[in-house]
This record gives C-alpha cells, sequence and structure tokens, in this order.
C-alpha cells in the first residue's frame, strides 16, 4: 500500500508523536508498504529518506486558532494529488491536520485520524474550534485512540462516531530485549553501587514535572540511604527550516505566547517573559533545578543528576533504574511509562493521561494522586510525591515483582512490532467499529 502519514514533527525531532510514528512507519516499510511522511522542515534534517521512510518537507506553522503560516497550500496540493491509499493524521490544533480541513470532503484515500488527546478542549481560546470539528468527524473514516476513557474519545463518542479502535502505544524490542544494562552507567555517572535510582525522563520545560520531581526528590526522607535522581531532560530545539523574516518571527513569538499561556498559564508566562527580558532564557526550569540539587546534596547520600544522554544510554538508564518518577502536568498516553515497563523498571505517576490505564495494564505501575486544574493540568504537591516515593523506595520487593509483570505485560502486549500490526490491519481497509 502506499501510505501517506501526516505529523507535525518527525525524526530527527525527538517527542512521543515523532517515535509513535517513526516506529510504526518503519515496521510498515519492512512489511512491504511504501511510507511518506508529511512534516515539518528542520534545519538538523541531513536526509530525505530515513530506514526506508520518505520525508516531504513544508515550511509550515501554527494551527487554525494562533493563525496558518507558510506552505499551506502546497501542503494541500500534496496531499490531494499525493495518490495515498491511506493517510494517517496525528494529532489536533497543529497544522499538518488543521490545514486539510478544506482539503478532506475531496479526499478519497482513507483518512485515519489520531486525536492525540486534544488537549484544547477545555480551552476558551479553542471552544469554536472544537465546535466546528464536531462537523468535520464525519469526513473522517476511522479514529485510533490510545486511551479507553479520555477526552478525545469521550468527544468523538458524544458527536456520534462508532468507526474507532483502541491501539495503545509501546516500546522498542530492539531496544529493549535484553534487560540487562548494555554499560555500567552508574560508574560512568558517579552514581554509588549501592544506590537507589530514581529516573524521570522528558524534554525541559516547566510542564513535564521535573522541578517538582526534585524537589519531592530533595523532601523526601531516606533515613539516610543512599540514593540518586536522574532526571534526563533534552532540550527542544527551535523547528524552523530557514531564518524567519521579521513578519515570520513576529507571528513565530505571538504563536508562542499563545501556546504558554494555553499550556502554562498567565503567572508562568510573566515569569518566562521577564526571564526572557533579563537573559535567563529557558534557564529558569534549569535553575530551580539546580536549586534542589543543592538541597539535595546537603543531605547525605542524595544527588540529584540533570543529564541529556543520548538514546542508548538513556536505555541503560531505564534498565539502571529503581524506579521510574513522572510528574509531568500534562500528557496523552506517555511513552516513558511504557519504556519503565518494558526495561522491567515499576513507575510511579501522577494522574495525567492515561497513566492509572497505563499502570492497571501493565500491572507495573503505583499513581501518587494529584490534583486537576479546571484546564486538565495535574499538578502535584511536591510534599505528597516525596512521600510516594519513599513509600515505594522501602518496599523493594514489591517493586521487582511490579518491574517483573511489567516486563512480561510489555513482550505479550506493548512491543512496537505488535502494535503497528494493528496500524496495518486499520490502514489497509474497513475495519469494524469497535465497542470501546
Amino acid at each position: 500500500m502506499r501510505l501517506l502519514f501526516c505529523c507535525e514533527f518527525y525524526h530527527p525531532s525527538v517527542g512521543g508523536v515523532q517515535e509513535v510514528m517513526r516506529q510504526v512507519a518503519e515496521r510498515l516499510i519492512k512489511r512491504g508498504h511504501e511510507v511518506t511522511v508529511a512534516t515539518t522542515g528542520l534545519p538538523n534534517r541531513t536526509a530525505l529518506v530515513h530506514n526506508g521512510v520518505r520525508i516531504e518537507e513544508f515550511a509550515v506553522a501554527g494551527n487554525l486558532v494562533s493563525g496558518l503560516e507558510g506552505e499551506v497550500e502546497r501542503y494541500q496540493r500534496f496531499v490531494a494529488n499525493f495518490g495515498a491509499d491511506a493517510v494517517l493524521v496525528k494529532a489536533a490544533q497543529q497544522w499538518t491536520f488543521d490545514a486539510l480541513w478544506p482539503t478532506l470532503p475531496t479526499l478519497t484515500s482513507r483518512k485515519v485520524f489520531i486525536p492525540c488527546g486534544f488537549s484544547g478542549l477545555y480551552d476558551q481560546n479553542f471552544a469554536a474550534y472544537y465546535e466546528q470539528m464536531r462537523d468535520l468527524l464525519p469526513l473522517l473514516d476511522h479514529f485510533i485512540f490510545y486511551s479507553e476513557d479520555y477526552r478525545d474519545i469521550a468527544f468523538v463518542r458524544q458527536a456520534g462516531m462508532r468507526n474507532l479502535s483502541l491501539v495503545p502505544n509501546g516500546a522498542c524490542e530492539q531496544e529493549f530485549m535484553n534487560q540487562e544494562p548494555r554499560s555500567d552507567l552508574r560508574e560512568r555517572l558517579g552514581i554509588d553501587a549501592n544506590a537507589f535510582v530514581f529516573l524521570s525522563v522528558g524534554s525541559l520545560t516547566s510542564i513535564k514535572g521535573h522541578t517538582e520531581t526534585a524537589e519531592a526528590f530533595a523532601r523526601m526522607d531516606t533515613g539516610g540511604a543512599a540514593s540518586t535522581l536522574i532526571l534526563n531532560a533534552n532540550r527542544p530545539r527551535s523547528p524552523a527550516a530557514q531564518p524567519p523574516g521579521r513578519r515570520q518571527l513576529a507571528g513565530q513569538l505571538g504563536r508562542h505566547l499563545v501556546r504558554t499561556l494555553r499550556d502554562e498559564g498567565l503567572w508562568a508566562t510573566v515569569q518566562r517573559v521577564r526571564a526572557k527580558l533579563e537573559g535567563r532564557g529557558a534557564s529558569d526550569v534549569e535553575g530551580q533545578i539546580r536549586h534542589w540539587t543543592q538541597v539535595a546534596a546537603s543531605q547525605p547520600g542524595k544527588q540529584i543528576l540533570l543529564t541529556d544522554l543520548p538514546r542508548d544510554e538513556l536505555v541503560d538508564a531505564y534498565k539502571t533504574a529503581d524506579l521510574f518518577v513522572f510528574a509531568s502536568n500534562i500528557e496523552y498516553s506517555p511513552l516513558v511509562l511504557y519504556e519503565a515497563a518494558a526495561a522491567g523498571t515499576p513507575f510511579l505517576s501522577v494522574p495525567v493521561g492515561n497513566a492509572e490505564e497505563i499502570a492497571r495494564r501493565t500491572g507495573a505501575g503505583l499513581i501518587c494522586p494529584a490534583p486537576v486544574d479546571a484546564r486538565g493540568f495535574t499538578r502535584v504537591v511536591p510534599a505528597d510525591l516525596a512521600e510516594a516515593m519513599r513509600r515505594a523506595m522501602e518496599d523493594r520487593e514489591r517493586l521487582r515483582e511490579m518491574g517483573r509483570r511489567g516486563r512480561e505485560a510489555w513482550r505479550t502486549h506493548f512491543t512496537w512490532q505488535r502494535i503497528s500490526e494493528q496500524y496495518e490491519e486499520i490502514l489497509c481497509g474497513p475495519v469494524a467499529a469497535q465497542n470501546t
């Protein structure tokens, strides 16, 4: 089959959307299909074919709320004339989906959509957007959801759609098939051989919960036991394919402010603007982490390591850790929880996205209660997270059993090979609606 995947970012960009689309695309290539990805142009992309997947770049940015800019018409013509047997679009509120709205009525390809959580559903700025989407949904042939009970699937059901499937996320069988780390990561990172290792993974932004996790670790009573928190946080990279002009730059800054207001609220936006004016830039999160690093270091046996490990070393970190900790503010279906399970490492997560569902499906997770605000953001109290981390650390036998169950569940249900087969079935033709 001739398949077209549409997503805002793709390899070498790092993120959950990128990883899901890459893993599925590359496995479908191996199964004899032709896959092309339409995505944002990136300055650090050195080739337009990666592991057999063709990449078509577009200089487009924004969404229907903040405004679409760039090669919108070129993208629309490309999709309309591509001749795909099926088009798979991942995530609302971004240009590769929003720019297709006028094109969908005449697009003859099978159209499959992954809503990816509808993060702006409770945001008044997106109220009109989601009202219009109700009329758009019947134009789509099939929907893929990661969670059986989340805001996106509830919205689509309420709109009367029944052509939907549940397909989970997962972790790579090549990376996690061997449970033992390939290298002595503890020695290279300066971690005591007997230390209890906590790990958290996510981009270096204020919504990924790094500061809350660092504060919780610094406040946690370990009884003097050696313990290390690895915060692995990759820096977000600018997606601009070429240097923007003044008008384009102004548009990008405006969209950035709108996004920050939407995702982090007024106070965080004011703090970010102030940090920029003071020359601190994105270092504000790092500054908070450094503060809690110093607090932790003043206690016997404690240390916090802020890292950005290469992928192979990060996989080693998953396998080395005793407990994965996740305190993100907003998610849909976090890949990192499946990766922890694949490594045989239990996880402690706040109830963000469908983390509770993943904990139940894998048997590998504990959930730390945390309030969710009116916009759907999870805001854990660091003292509560500290207590949950302490209790988990004290019951190592339970953690080992959870890790064993999680790894077995992953091998049976949540490898990308198994998941790609489900995508193939959906993309290749009519699939009976599932009673999800």
